[in-house]
């Protein structure tokens, strides 16, 4: 199993020595770096600037939002870091939600699976760069109809460095896990549990067979969690306040996919409880809602033994490279324990 680090995204402005954890991560053998955007810093920008001072790990986004770019918008910078970074680039796209869609993009958010099924094609289309790029469908038009009329089926003038770049679909339902596997290259799970392993392994089957076939290299890069501690509970108190922010706030009540994923994990009554504290502005409570055992299900936590010993259930999942967080220190720490 490989690992990576996983920058995010910035909350009020740029992390503390992200640099030097990115040179980290390489040095000590990381597979590859993922920045991500939510509605502040965008995911390229970061990329393109820390990863210059790169060689060898890939660099991917996790996720480049849909609704944030045209597909062909995406599709140049997905070529433009590619040429850059000498094909090191990984291209993770995901739907958001409703909230940030519809609220600070302006773009209507129904049908998110249609609407990806298109925006890939499109990026394909453009990346591959065989004909002129044309697109008739529900979501996207290219010529666009009912326009001046003067819009002509156009290809990039720049020509790709690599004709295919892989393309990873952030998902957690089951539809929109078998459609990664279905169009894509790669699935990136943000609450993986190797609990629910089976759950994803049949997501992802009905995907490859919708495909015809179970491409080679398929990869699996998940968001987990890796704290070294003595003390399990507080390293689990490290984690619960993200937790309680993306089960309890990161949606709409009845629109909240994180939310689901722990449901389906088998804490649907500590999400609802988490849920129905966190919006009613109770967010200390929430976090205190949270299980010890919750965090465990989706983190590698404690001290050093403890993490090798759990790590072999992962190891036995579909995951195929840790996205772990932090910063220099951290990372050396995890390195160590993780081999």
């Amino acid at each position: 199993m490989k690992l990576g680090y996983h920058l995010g995204y910035w909350s009020s402005g740029p992390p503390e020595g992200a640099l030097e954890a990115i040179t980290t991560a390489e040095r000590l053998g990381f597979d590859s770096v993922w920045t991500a955007e939510g509605y502040g810093s965008d995911a390229l920008t970061p990329l393109a600037w820390w990863g210059s001072a790169t060689s060898r790990v890939t660099l991917g986004t996790n996720i480049v939002q849909l609704s944030a770019r045209t597909p062909t918008a995406t599709a140049m910078a997905a070529m433009t870091l590619d040429h850059l970074s000498g094909g090191r680039f990984v291209l993770g796209l995901g739907a958001s939600g409703p909230q940030v869609v519809e609220g600070w993009y302006g773009q209507p958010y129904p049908r998110p699976l249609a609407r990806t099924r298109e925006y890939v094609d499109i990026v394909r289309q453009v990346v591959a760069r065989e004909a002129p790029v044309v697109h008739d469908g529900k979501q996207y038009q290219l010529p666009l109809q009912g326009g001046t009329g003067l819009g002509k089926p156009l290809k990039s003038t720049v020509h790709p460095l690599r004709s295919h770049i892989p393309i990873h679909l952030a998902a957690e339902g089951p539809k929109n896990v078998a459609l990664s596997a279905e169009i894509c290259d790669g699935w990136l799970p943000l609450f993986f549990s190797p609990k629910s392993d089976a759950f994803y392994r049949a997501a992802l089957d009905e995907g490859f067979a919708a495909r015809g076939h179970r491409p080679e290299g398929f990869e699996v890069a998940a968001s987990v969690p890796v704290i070294v501690h003595d003390d399990v509970e507080q390293a689990a108190a490290m984690i619960k306040p993200s937790l309680a922010l993306y089960i309890g706030g990161m949606g709409a009540k009845d629109a909240n996919f994180h939310h689901d994923v722990f449901a389906r994990m088998g804490y649907a009554d500590v999400a609802d409880t988490v849920q129905d504290l966190y919006l009613a502005g109770r967010k200390e409570e929430a976090t205190a809602a949270i299980p010890t055992s919750l965090v465990e299900d989706t983190s590698l936590i404690g001290p050093p033994a403890k993490i090798r010993d759990e790590l072999q259930a992962w190891e036995d999942t579909v995951v195929t490279t840790l996205l772990v967080r932090g910063d220099a220190a951290t990372l050396r720490r995890v390195a160590d324990v993780l081999g």
